[in-house]
């Protein structure tokens, strides 16, 4: 399994824990900022990887997630 590869996969883990009321899997900011320092990867690459496997990003550090 590749580095991008494990990076989807604690992805998929972290998100899996609460649904918003779309029935869509979340991930708060702060989990998506710790993912993306623990396997070295762009912000932008957590926010693609979420669209792509239709996760809601939550409760915003700036206020444009809630």
């Amino acid at each position: 399994m590749d580095k991008k590869d494990k990076l989807i996969d604690a992805l998929l883990k972290s998100a899996s824990i609460g649904r918003d009321s779309e029935n869509r899997k979340k991930l708060s900011c702060a989990e998506a900022f710790e993912l993306a320092r623990e396997f070295d990867a762009e912000i932008i690459e957590i926010g693609r990887i979420c669209n792509k496997h239709n996760i809601r990003i939550c409760k915003c550090q700036l206020g444009c997630f809630r």
